[in-house]
């Protein structure tokens, strides 16, 4: 069986990969066209969901993957092992100027992300992490190699008394969510795409982040399986573990809140 520990090094180059095939086609113009349910999706979307789809067979041996863009995705059995991929996640970040936009690789075992990957090719920084094994981030420009970086640990930190630093969705503030700060001591709000909130946890410059609106299994494994290997975690609004797997939903997520170290 393959290890959480020995696939981060195979997660890390295939989203590299992919990265560096999404910063190409985005240096150009290409294609976009919209999704049943109104969302873009672009030539770069498609492109690094064909290099990580190419990877993950050798990288991980019978793991069945759940990827965005496969319109044939597998339906794992309950408790089963499987892999999560959003091979752009953000991509109304890409297609705008802030970079904020991400690859997203993650294994789930029992119903939990225990390891995973985030790439944020356009800004040049990789975060990986395994459950039991910590979390650490590395600078990594398209088209290296990150197997050469310099890793760095990182670690979620214990809330302040004061002051908080919030993180929300640059692109999905609610009012849900904005009356769930309002009765914490925020001290700062920052708005930020795609999976790179969980990220500003594990490295401990942030606290909080809530999502009420919807979202997908593949959206959020991966920085959740960061954030936790960096001892944060992630629960319902109940407070109730945050679980993966949920076939019947279509892989819909409900509402979240992502904390720091408690």
């Amino acid at each position: 069986m393959t290890e959480p520990a020995g696939l981060l090094a195979r997660f890390a180059a295939i989203a590299a990969e992919a990265g560096a095939r999404i910063v190409e086609i985005r240096a150009r113009p290409h294609d976009v066209s919209a999704k049943q349910d109104g969302s873009p999706l672009t030539e770069a979307d498609l492109a690094a969901e064909a290099v990580i789809a190419a990877g993950l067979p050798a990288a991980a041996p019978g793991i069945a993957v759940v990827s965005e863009e496969d319109a044939d995705r597998p339906v794992p059995p309950a408790g089963s092992r499987f892999i999560l991929v959003d091979p752009l996640d953000g991509t109304r970040e890409f297609l705008g100027p802030s970079g904020e936009f991400t690859v997203n690789i993650a294994l789930v075992e029992d119903g939990r992300p225990v390891c995973g990957v985030v790439y944020a090719p356009a800004l040049g920084r990789i975060w990986r992490g395994a459950v039991g094994l910590g979390a650490a981030m590395a600078a990594l420009p398209p088209g290296a190699d990150p197997a050469r970086a310099a890793w760095r640990p990182i670690r979620a930190r214990p809330r302040p008394a004061a002051d908080w630093t919030a993180v929300a969705s640059r692109s999905h503030l609610d009012a849900e969510t904005e009356a769930f700060l309002a009765g914490l001591p925020i001290g700062e709000h920052r708005a930020i795409g795609s999976s790179l909130k969980f990220c500003l946890l594990a490295e401990g410059v942030a606290d909080v982040y809530p999502r009420f609106g919807p979202t997908m299994e593949w959206d959020t494994a991966a920085g959740q399986a960061v954030l936790e290997a960096a001892g944060g975690r992630v629960v319902t609004p109940a407070g109730a573990p945050f679980r993966y797997g949920k076939t019947a939903a279509g892989f819909r997520n409900g509402g979240f809140v992502a904390w720091g170290a408690d």
